[in-house]
């Protein structure tokens, strides 16, 4: 039995505000339940997650689980006794080795022996390790990717490591925040199926925290609602969510406009993927379409399908093998894979957002703006043509730099280091521009994404969820880009805030003509935005059209498979 009394969690902001992330909340979870939590983005529940785990301490009230009674004063005392009940899997934090997915099963199943999985030496462990790890792989669907180095599988095949690796522990209670976003319908079964199988083997108390209702109705034997910090109500999985829908906005329709002028065309795409030890990974090849101009197209398939190595090669990230890609830029036809100058301006002219979007949490919104605006800005793309010039930086070479700008800032140091080049060259080749500048560009898009600009002296851990992942958006369509592109960002997002997030993206089209292509493992939300939908399969498309009738057969295809 789980009983918590009227718990309350203040954050303190630097500006001497404070947020009530839980508001003196009371329930209680029975033994070997499936207690799921839903809410809108905000409400408090990976909060309550983090303080059941033992590393987020709370301010009022007690939890009591078995003999032990956690108050504020005593947490740090049952901080370790909480660590060894639980294993958690949280939403959009990986924390992976950059090693082979059965290395990192072995890695913790070492850590739970010893104390310490940093100090692992896999080549002298890994056959006393071996067979577990391969057990633990096969229960979340991932034992034939043992051998796949875990930096890139996919998105929801990372979460599947995750949950590995949480697993290897056999917790007595099981702590799932968004276990299963970012995961084809096919794969997501899959962990779920997992999860329970585990629940009625072990008896595993497991509180489920999942905004999806379907995941919620399946899994869960009651759920409490959350909003504001607050519990709205404990019930029925049906009634509850029922309640939980009721406050959706309407759809808001895709615009009518011409979109028949191609803007995009890729030709005989090929491209062999492998892995450093782990050989031979995807063959995406025989990639033929074009994308016209205004429309919205969704890319869809299984887990590990290709999806994403399509769009980074979309956006020059990775080069094919063969083939090429031509994307229209002022009436004239440019070669992605030809560096230099004028593949650099078509990259003034678009945006990308990756899976991994958050923000920095404790920064100024405007000052994040600056930083991701200005590369794209007239004076400062001219700027740094001419600096290129002074520091005598070959255009090509230019190129490869200024496409670090769309990356996550982990990813271009990497890619930096790897040039024997200091991060520093991004700020003396791109500075930030000034404060009234980022609000000119800030103001239509903040507009459109119904955004009170006031926000821009917020920091983004002030911000709602649904209000992060629109000032995320935010920060790249400032700049006004004729192409988005869009890496599932959304998948772990409620379905009150996907819908505003929906909508917000047609009335971006709508407004500025943007041409977006995205996606994404939420086929309901696909079906609401798209133009048209591509269905990539093991590296091949293997069919374009209706979203409607492409959704339709990718789910019947996944049924039979």
């Amino acid at each position: 039995m789980i009983k918590v009394e009227n718990l309350t969690k203040i954050y303190k902001l630097k500006d001497n505000n404070m947020i009530k992330a839980l508001d003196n909340i009371s329930f209680e979870i029975n033994d070997s339940e499936i207690f799921g939590i839903m809410g809108i983005s905000g409400s408090g529940k990976s909060t309550l997650m983090r303080i059941f785990r033992g590393v987020e301490p709370f301010d009022e009230g007690k939890i009591v689980i078995d003999d032990m009674e956690i108050t504020p004063e005593t947490y740090d005392d049952y901080k370790n006794e909480l660590k060894n009940k639980t294993a958690i899997h949280l939403q959009r934090s990986f924390g992976l080795w950059s090693k082979t997915a059965v290395e990192n099963v072995i890695h913790k199943l070492y850590g739970i022996k010893t104390g310490d999985e940093t100090t692992a030496d896999i080549t002298n462990v890994k056959d006393e390790y071996m067979d577990e790890a391969l057990d633990i792989l096969e229960t979340v669907g991932l034992k034939e990717k043992a051998n796949h180095f875990a930096p890139v599988l996919s998105g929801g095949e990372k979460q599947r490591l995750v949950l590995a690796r949480q697993l290897a522990k056999k917790p007595e209670i099981l702590l799932l925040d968004e276990p299963a976003t970012m995961s084809s319908p096919k794969k997501r079964k899959e962990v779920l199926d997992t999860i329970k199988r585990i629940h009625d083997k072990y008896g595993t108390t497991i509180l489920l925290v999942s905004h999806q209702p379907e995941i919620q109705e399946y899994m869960a034997d009651r759920i409490m609602l959350m909003f504001n910090g607050k519990i709205i109500e404990v019930g029925n999985p049906k009634e509850v969510i029922n309640n939980f829908l009721k406050d959706e906005e309407p759809v808001y329709p895709i615009a009518e406009m011409e979109r028949n002028k191609p803007i995009i065309k890729v030709k005989n795409l090929m491209k062999d993927f492998y892995l450093y030890k782990g050989g031979h990974v995807l063959t995406i090849e025989d990639i033929n379409f074009e994308v016209n101009k205004g429309e919205i197209l969704s890319i869809i398939g299984p887990t590990g399908s290709g999806k994403t190595e399509i769009l980074r090669m979309l956006a020059g990230f990775e080069q094919p093998d063969e083939g090429n890609i031509e994307i229209l830029n002022e009436d004239k036809w440019i070669k992605m894979n030809e560096y230099g100058e004028e593949r650099m301006h078509f990259r003034k002219n678009m945006g990308f957002m990756h899976q991994e979007f958050a923000l920095t949490p404790h920064t100024p919104i405007i000052e994040q703006l600056s930083y991701k605006i200005s590369p794209k800005t007239d004076d400062t793309y001219e700027y740094a043509l001419k600096k290129a010039e002074e520091i005598d930086l070959s255009k090509e070479a230019l190129d490869l730099i200024y496409q670090l700008t769309d990356l996550s800032k982990n990813e271009a140091i990497i890619k930096l280091e790897r040039l024997n080049l200091s991060p520093e060259v991004l700020d003396l080749l791109f500075p930030s521009i000034k404060m009234d500048e980022v609000i000119k560009y800030s103001k239509p898009v903040f507009e459109a994404l119904d955004l009170p600009l006031p926000l821009l002296s917020r920091q983004f851990i002030e911000l709602s969820g649904g209000q992060k992942v629109r000032v995320a958006m935010a920060t790249v369509l400032a700049s006004n880009p004729e192409i988005l592109i869009l890496d599932e960002p959304f998948g772990d997002l409620d379905p009150v805030t996907l819908r505003q997030v929906a909508n917000s993206l047609k009335k971006i089209n709508e407004q500025f003509g943007t041409t977006i292509i995205l996606v994404s493992h939420t086929m309901e939300f696909v079906k609401e935005v798209s133009t048209r939908s591509i269905l990539i399969n093991k590296g091949k498309l293997i069919e374009e059209g209706d979203p409607e009738k492409v959704t339709c057969d990718f789910l019947e295809m996944e049924n039979e498979e």
